[in-house]
């Protein structure tokens, strides 16, 4: 089973010396969150993810959820530990006090999404897709549903899922079946059928409430058409008590490669009873709320499941010996694989990738809590098209890298590594359905290229540029390297913009084909934007803790040497154009 320990210090450090965001310390409702009070929260956060959640990965990937008589039955322990998660109050965290939450910010809860997807995503998707509903609930639905439905799902006692995919249509929602006839009473009956619905069906609540995007019977074809429903599992009754079975069924559970221990099931309604949300026709706008974020915790299972792969490797390596390196330090004929060059470089790109990604996550938090709780219309705007800007780079670029990390994690344990003994292939398996689920990541880079740097509030791309231009000209002497080289790469992502905004007007096809070119070179250059945020304070700060922060300059200075350069590779292989790939010949 592989190691995990919460890296608590650097998450530590995040919140007390990144929060110089100006918007987001206007916040008046959580001027009392205090770094003891986070400290306290992270330090039990990481006692359930390394005691009690983090060996059942290897519990649910052996002995995967099974259908049983119509019932689905969760593995081995999933039950007992559901039951001590909630009595903690983890499903709450980031909830509205008025329904029960402890109203954390997302500053604090992306740490905790961070430590339970190393521990065990198998297991977090079982409470993940209800924070999403919860959400999308607490944004859209009317006071009655929400009274009615939210306290149990910020308890933890009812889950919820997001029911969009239909065999015949996965990303071009327009095309779905699942209709909705309207009844005297203002219900609907639901009549359809959904497949790969995350934790669609399960033993681990008393309820599970549905959020089901249909057509109405009088509706348009088209995405025009398109309404969001609530359809529980089990009627609730006026009294808030669990009533008769609603018409869904569970026709079979997906046989997968990773997240063996989740339910991604097929699910049939067949005259559901459902509750529309939001107003008719417009489906898709609220379903969005619950995506968009989901999206962002998507890229952070990415990251969550690198740190464990990187925590494995690094320990790993300083245990198994293996050849000679050209200054051995051995006596018996072989030195750690940990003194070996190109090892060392594997690990050290895993690292500065990693608490890069962590950093700029951070950053991406501050600026949806501002988006949603800003006394200022403007300012709200503004973060909110930086979050829809970042939200694809962060899901994709995240979820790519992911798959690198774990691939090398793999390489570094050899053999081991792949075989089952050490656990990280699973780590590998896993992680897989990161860049495919919400949208897959080609999607994700499509909808960045064509619908988020530019939108009805203007240059976005633009004001982004701008925003980071300022923010890292620094008069620190020491800096000055990082900034300068900084600099570079941002004109490098400036002239990709303009390219892409050029070729949208004139091949649509050069602009598709660079289109994943593009995500990552702004991936990686916002990375770069978050290390030299995090240079600044270590720089400043440095007599405080001078192993940590030689700790953090060295490892961004890796990450500006070796990875950073892949930017201006990606922006050469998009403007090279479409044309070959559009003229060839497929045999």
């Amino acid at each position: 089973m592989p190691i995990y320990t919460a890296p608590l210090e650097d998450m530590m450090f995040l919140f007390e010396k990144l929060r110089n965001n100006k918007n987001y310390n206007e916040l008046e409702k959580y001027k009392e969150v205090t770094s003891d009070l986070v400290k306290d929260i992270l330090e039990e956060a990481a006692k359930i993810n390394q005691n009690l959640i983090l060996p059942l990965a290897k519990a649910g990937d052996e002995n995967p959820a099974i259908l049983e008589n119509g019932v689905v039955r969760t593995p081995p322990g999933y039950k007992e530990a559901y039951k001590k998660y909630i009595e903690d109050g983890w499903t709450s965290l980031s909830c509205d006090p008025k329904y029960g939450g402890q109203g954390m910010p997302k500053t604090v809860s992306a740490f905790f999404d961070e430590m339970l997807s190393s521990a065990s995503l198998s297991f977090k998707l079982y409470s993940e897709l209800s924070i999403g509903a919860y959400n999308c609930i607490n944004h859209h639905a009317s006071d009655e549903l929400k009274n009615k439905y939210l306290p149990k799902i910020v308890e933890g006692k009812w889950s919820g899922t997001m029911c969009l995919t239909e065999p015949v249509c996965g990303t071009d929602l327009g095309l779905l079946k699942t209709k909705a006839e309207k009844q005297n009473d203002g219900t609907y009956k639901i009549s359809g059928q959904k497949i790969f619905i995350t934790s669609g069906d399960h033993d681990l609540t008393e309820n599970i409430i549905h959020l089901v995007i249909a057509r109405a019977t009088d509706s348009p074809a088209g995405t025009k058409g398109i309404s969001l429903f609530l359809v529980p599992k089990f009627i609730v009754n006026e009294d808030g008590s669990i009533g008769t079975r609603n018409g869904i069924s569970t026709g079979s559970i997906e046989s997968k490669m990773g997240i063996k221990g989740s339910a991604t099931c097929v699910l049939n309604f067949d005259e559901a009873k459902g509750y529309m949300i939001g107003k008719k026709d417009k489906g898709l706008n609220a379903m969005f709320t619950m995506m968009n974020l989901e999206r962002i915790v998507v890229g952070i299972q990415g990251l969550g499941i690198s740190e464990i792969a990187y925590q494995n490797s690094l320990a790993y390596a300083k245990e198994r010996k293996q050849g000679k390196t050209n200054k051995t330090k051995s006596t018996n004929g072989a030195d750690f694989i940990i003194e070996h060059a190109d090892i060392r470089r594997s690990l050290l790109n895993m690292k500065s990738i990693i608490e890069g990604e962590r950093a700029l996550c951070f950053w991406l938090s501050q600026q949806t809590e501002v988006s949603l709780n800003h006394k200022d219309e403007k300012v709200r705007l503004e973060a909110a098209d930086f979050v829809s800007l970042m939200t694809p780079v962060v899901k994709s670029l995240f979820t790519d890298l992911g798959m690198e990390i774990t691939n090398d994690a793999i390489q570094i344990h050899g053999g081991y590594g792949y075989t089952k003994d050490q656990g990280i292939e699973q780590l590998y398996r896993d992680n897989r359905i990161t860049p495919i689920y919400e949208g897959t990541n080609s999607v994700q880079a499509a909808d960045l290229v064509f619908r988020k740097l530019f939108n009805k509030n203007g240059d976005i791309i633009n004001k982004y540029i701008d925003l980071i231009r300022s923010e890292t000209d620094l008069d620190n002497e020491k800096i000055k390297p990082f900034t300068k080289e900084f600099t570079y790469y941002l004109n490098i992502l400036t002239k990709f913009s303009e390219w892409i905004n050029e070729k949208t007007n004139t091949d649509k096809d050069d602009v598709s084909a660079g289109a994943n070119d593009y995500l990552k070179t702004l991936g990686f250059v916002s990375i770069a934007y978050a290390w030299i945020k995090v240079l600044d304070v270590s720089f400043k700060d440095y007599n405080e803790n001078k192993n940590f922060y030689d700790n953090k300059i060295n490892t961004a200075k890796f990450y500006f040497d070796k990875v950073l350069p892949r930017a201006e590779q990606h922006y050469k292989s998009a403007i090279s154009g479409s044309s070959n790939i559009m003229s060839f010949k497929f045999n």
